[in-house]
């Protein structure tokens, strides 16, 4: 925010345009950018109106694009390939399918909460050929609730009087928080395929 002034906001625009958007970079930190973000607006360093609106409309776009790359080229995008490994994880593909089959549409919504599946959940309904205009509906409805829920939750947490005096520690505490999940992911999928040999 220091060397970059107000292009850290088109900084953030580009990071989570890139995380919902782009199937193939679903490992960018949504979640934990979203609440760190809202942690400097509570310090003044980041103006919390311009942070929602223009993460919102980050969010929104992203999924769009990635339902239109879908919708275009879903059954090509699945064979690519780097250095012979697929550039997209069939399970990403085969858990998000899995969320459809339970929650619907909904799944649109509720996807924006679960890192990996945000992403892939707009590439499968373009794939699946969903309704565009029931899409954007849940996408948008979506969109602003995981920014403004992450943000503000954030931006409170910002105002607590102790994180204010310790604030660099308690980013750090949080961006660590926001790796157990992945970590505990990959626990679980060593443990399985130990168990499947």
């Amino acid at each position: 925010m220091n060397d970059y002034g107000t292009w850290t906001y088109a900084i953030l625009f580009c990071i989570i345009f890139i995380e919902t958007g782009v199937v193939i970079m679903p490992f960018l930190p949504g979640d934990s950018l979203l609440f760190v973000v809202g942690s400097f607006a509570a310090i003044g360093d980041l103006n919390i109106y311009y942070v929602l609106s223009i993460l919102i409309l980050a969010a929104i776009l992203g999924d769009n694009t990635n339902y239109w790359i879908g919708k275009y080229l879903g059954d090509y995008a699945v064979k690519w390939k780097f250095r012979g490994k697929s550039l997209i994880n069939p399970k990403h593909i085969e858990k998000t399918e899995r969320f459809y089959e339970k929650y619907g549409v909904k799944t649109i919504i509720m996807a924006r909460f679960i890192p990996i599946v945000r992403t892939f959940a707009p590439f499968v309904a373009g794939v699946g050929e969903m309704n565009y205009y029931r899409f954007l509906i849940f996408d948008i409805l979506g969109g602003i609730l995981w920014v403004c829920i992450c943000i503000l939750a954030g931006y409170w947490f910002g105002q607590i009087e102790s994180i204010k005096n310790n604030f660099e520690l308690a980013v750090i505490l949080v961006l660590f928080a926001s790796t157990i999940p992945l970590f505990v992911g990959i626990a679980k999928s060593m443990i399985s395929k130990r168990k499947k040999k």
